[in-house]
């Protein structure tokens, strides 16, 4: 059997989100090939989890600044429609 390096040691916040997910692809390769001790997998597996709940984070936070830029361009409207008595 070959011997299989251990997962990367670069911390987590420190990767890019490409970076992060060609990891995450990289560790799910390693997992479906069968080549890995126990052990290996164990490291492997603990890493991708870290690495998947990092990018979920990632996109929710990106998801809400979407949202809150959609609501802006939503909410802004013009002097005729905008009812000005109270200003």
């Amino acid at each position: 059997m070959a011997q299989q390096e251990a997962p990367s040691s670069k911390p987590i916040e420190e990767l890019t989100f490409r970076e992060a997910m060609d990891e995450l692809d990289g560790i799910v390769a390693k997992l479906e090939g069968n080549d890995l001790e126990l052990e290996q997998s164990l490291a492997f597996y603990e890493r991708g989890v870290k690495l998947l709940k990092a990018l979920q984070g990632r996109l929710g936070s990106a998801q809400q600044q979407v949202e809150q830029l959609m609501g802006e361009l939503t909410n802004t409207e013009d002097d005729t429609v905008r009812d000005t008595t109270l200003s």
